[in-house]
């Protein structure tokens, strides 16, 4: 990424709708980032973009101006019906398709334009009706669409705006036959405008790209490296069993403001989630198999600096728009190098600073050449200290509030899990008389 995080790219410099102009400089939006510097001028004359930029900088700003001040400035077919969408914006998950809906109503603001957020898992009955009341742009992901679609709540032959949001990840979910089978019931390429974005363009991203869309711009910020610049990377070389003791280590001598710990697997995040609640930590945990609801509780509480850390599998590693996570561990190295970038990309966004530390242990080591290899890089090594590989006495006492045991420790087994109810009932009881026992004093 360019060293400066903003443009001398101003989005007063293009011919906006003046109600889209208003909602920008409402959310303090002047200048351009360099995918929005790039993207804006071709989009804006309505010409098909393929995008590709770091995590973080402003992807989804750019698309959004683009489709709203088309639908804004072109009327619409005549024979378009209230159910009959304008624009639909693709997203490979949950997460991404609510902050791409959030960001849309920022900036929408004073535009009048209607957004439908179709995602599964909640509200099915509420968003089918959402769809035949109608609106002007669809976010979703795919599968739930395609349902409503089969179902006839709504048509596409309206639609003159289509967007894929991180269409890798479209790839590595198993999405992308559903994304193809949303782009044929579309108008064809040459009716509507197209724009894919991602953090990586890569041949099968492409070949997407040149199959459904019409002659796109290929677009990407230039950069030396994959990663962002303002991430600072360094890897330790622990045993397994040595990985819990170093992260509760690291996690006290850091002193992170809010960090994420991402592990590979759900068995690792009750595992780790256990540990750092045990020793006083404000933990939260993610992973795919959290209901949705209490997902969004979890993600909001997290951002309201309730939860200090969150343990999460790599659900969380795409689409979150979480503002100053100062640390990502990488608790087990991911598989690929993909998913190596995204996850980082959790921290210094936008111009901020923030740190990756990675453990390669005797499991996961394998996996450090290939990602060394798609970053460009060798990631700098660091020495454990000592003592580091023996775990700190825990925290003091930590007050929570009478539900966090259920929102942070999401998928921790309760402590009295196979014990005889009769014994759980004496222990509620003589609980009142036993306020010397500290937290620890039970786990």
């Amino acid at each position: 990424m360019a060293d400066q995080v903003l443009t001398e790219t101003f989005f007063e410099q293009f011919d906006l709708h003046p109600h889209l102009a208003a909602g920008l400089a409402d959310c303090g939006f002047t200048r351009c980032t360099p995918i929005q510097a790039l993207t804006l001028p071709v989009a804006l004359q309505g010409r098909d973009v393929a995008g590709q930029a770091q995590t973080g900088t402003g992807k989804t700003c750019a698309f959004l101006v683009a489709v709203m001040n088309r639908l804004l400035t072109k009327p619409a077919i005549p024979e378009r019906q209230d159910n009959d969408p304008r624009a639909v914006i693709l997203a490979p998950t949950r997460e991404l398709a609510i902050q791409i809906d959030k960001d849309a109503h920022a900036i929408g603001r004073h535009t009048g334009l209607r957004f439908a957020l179709i995602y599964g898992g909640v509200d099915y009955d509420k968003q089918r009706q959402q769809l035949r009341d109608g609106c002007d742009v669809i976010i979703a992901t795919p599968g739930r669409l395609i349902d409503y679609f089969k179902q006839h709540v709504f048509s596409f032959r309206a639609v003159e705006a289509t967007v894929i949001d991180e269409a890798d990840r479209m790839f590595d979910l198993g999405f992308i036959k559903d994304v193809r089978y949303l782009l044929r019931k579309m108008p064809p390429r040459e009716e509507r405008q197209g724009m894919l974005f991602s953090a990586t363009l890569s041949y099968r991203v492409l070949e997407l790209a040149y199959e459904h869309m019409n002659q796109p711009e290929k677009l990407a910020v230039e950069t030396e490296n994959v990663t962002a610049d303002r991430v600072r990377q360094q890897v330790y070389f622990p045993a397994k069993e040595e990985k819990l003791p170093l992260l509760l280590n690291l996690l006290e001598h850091c002193n992170p403001q809010r960090s994420i710990v991402f592990v590979n697997t759900r068995a690792a995040a009750e595992r780790v989630t256990q540990r750092l609640s045990r020793h006083g930590f404000k933990v939260g945990a993610l992973s795919g198999d959290v209901p949705q609801a209490k997902r969004q509780r979890l993600l909001e509480r997290f951002k309201r600096g309730d939860v200090e850390v969150l343990v999460a599998t790599d659900v969380a590693a795409r689409g979150l728009h979480i503002p100053d996570v100062t640390h990502v561990f990488n608790y087990d190295l991911p598989q690929d190098g993909e998913d190596y970038v995204h996850r980082i990309g959790r921290t210094a966004r936008l111009g901020a600073e923030g740190d990756a530390i990675s453990f390669a242990c005797d499991l996961y080591a394998m996996n450090l050449p290939d990602i060394e290899r798609y970053i460009g890089m060798k990631i700098p090594v660091s020495g454990v200290e000592s003592g580091w590989l023996v775990a700190p006495p825990p925290r003091a006492e930590v007050h929570r509030a009478p539900d966090d045991h259920a929102e942070t420790a999401e998928r921790a087994p309760a402590a009295d899990a196979g014990k005889p109810m009769a014994n759980k009932r004496r222990r509620r009881r003589r609980k009142p008389a036993s306020h010397a026992a500290s937290p620890a004093a039970h786990a």
